[in-house]
């Protein structure tokens, strides 16, 4: 496929890409540009932010951090390690909270790997056929040089599920061999379970499944990650759009600091060549999703330079984002704010996301902060 070079990514791309489809940032008052967008004038929401967990001397790493609502319950896992970032004995736990503010003391779904070398990276819950599963990925960490590296080849995902009566979590087996998800299933048109994977290649395709049992899927390619190719693949991200189709959302590792996009019109059986977008990015995990109102937001590190502040943007058709604000995390000296996944429950967003990679926050947003925001009632302050 032909890309655009790196030399054009400043560029506004005001032009439909080969799949036909508008821009995907189309901000009010800077436009199709994001060179313009001064990130220290977006506007801010408001919202309560907590702690969820703290990494210690022994335990130092949090990062990779999901949300479920489940039992009446906020459930939030991450994976915890010993150092910076995924290395071995490197496991999963989580902390529920009744009211998304005050979380317990936090327990573990696996304890560290029995195989030397090997770690486990928290990779979502999934509520299905009312019962929780977590979801985590369980690799070599060292590569022949001793080096952390991504991913093993003996990468695995593997499920757990919750056990309300004795409180504990069975392992249920292998979800699919040679694969590590971005966030856990949704729901196609069709019923069918989807999630895009990752093999230890990086190579991108969509498993669907999951219907007869959590540990039946097949896999569609979405896209090869070659070394001749500019663009690299990494953490896709994926919703379905009003009309049906589905869109995916591709971080991309080779400099571009743009997300790319694919579009698939048959439940993710196939994907359109993957396009380089004008919605900027910091190289960073993002996540997406669309309210219970309509609107879709997708939160991730937007601006290029670096990894804060963490944004909010919103659309009203899944695929040009018209407005975009920074979320109130509070600030003593300028962090670095990444991986966020969300959730919509009681009228409100529930953000988690990790604070240096050594602690878990989340932050709550009420909807109607977000109509503020997509109707541009919020006013901006200046620094």
């Amino acid at each position: 496929m032909a890309l655009l070079p790196w030399v054009m990514a400043g560029a506004a791309m005001a032009e439909p890409g080969p799949s036909g489809l508008p821009p995907m940032l189309d901000l009010a008052g800077t436009g199709t540009d994001p060179a313009k967008i001064d990130y220290t004038l977006l506007p801010e929401l408001s919202g309560t932010c907590t702690l969820v967990t703290q990494g210690d001397a022994t335990w130092q790493f949090r990062l990779h951090n999901y949300l479920a609502f489940f039992d009446g319950k906020y459930w939030c896992m991450w994976s915890h390690g010993p150092r910076i970032e995924d290395h071995p004995t490197q496991h999963v736990r989580y902390a529920t909270s009744t009211d998304g503010v005050k979380w317990s003391e936090p327990q573990e779904i696996m304890p560290s790997s029995s195989k030397e070398g090997f770690r486990y990276i928290a990779r979502g819950f999934w509520v299905r056929d009312g019962k929780l599963l977590a979801l985590a990925s369980h690799d070599e960490a060292y590569n022949e040089k001793g080096k952390v590296h991504f991913f093993g080849k003996s990468l695995q995902l593997l499920a757990f599920e919750w056990l309300p009566d004795s409180g504990t979590w069975r392992p249920l087996g292998v979800v699919f061999d040679d694969a590590i998800n971005n966030f856990p299933p949704q729901k196609l048109a069709t019923g069918e379970w989807a999630m895009m994977r990752r093999d230890h290649l990086n190579n991108v395709s969509m498993l669907i499944g999951g219907v007869e049992s959590p540990l039946k899927w097949e896999s569609r390619p979405v896209f090869d990650r070659t070394p001749s190719n500019a663009f690299k693949p990494d953490e896709p991200e994926w919703w379905q759009l009003p009309d049906g189709r589905s869109l995916g959302i591709i971080r991309d590792n080779g400099g571009s600091k743009r997300l790319f996009r694919s579009l698939s019109s048959d439940n993710g059986r196939t994907w359109s060549t993957p396009e380089l977008t004008n919605f900027p990015d910091a190289t960073s995990k993002f996540f997406g999703l669309r309210t219970s109102r309509g609107s879709y937001v997708l939160v991730s590190n937007a601006n290029p330079a670096k990894r804060y502040p963490l944004c909010l943007s919103v659309s009203r058709d899944g695929i040009t984002f018209t407005r975009m604000g920074r979320l109130p995390v509070p600030v003593a000296e300028v962090p670095s704010l990444q991986y966020p996944h969300v959730i919509e429950h009681d009228g409100s967003l529930l953000i988690a996301y990790s604070r240096d990679k050594r602690g878990i926050e989340v932050v709550a947003i009420q909807l109607d902060e977000i109509d503020r925001l997509e109707r541009g009632e919020i006013v901006v302050l200046a620094p």
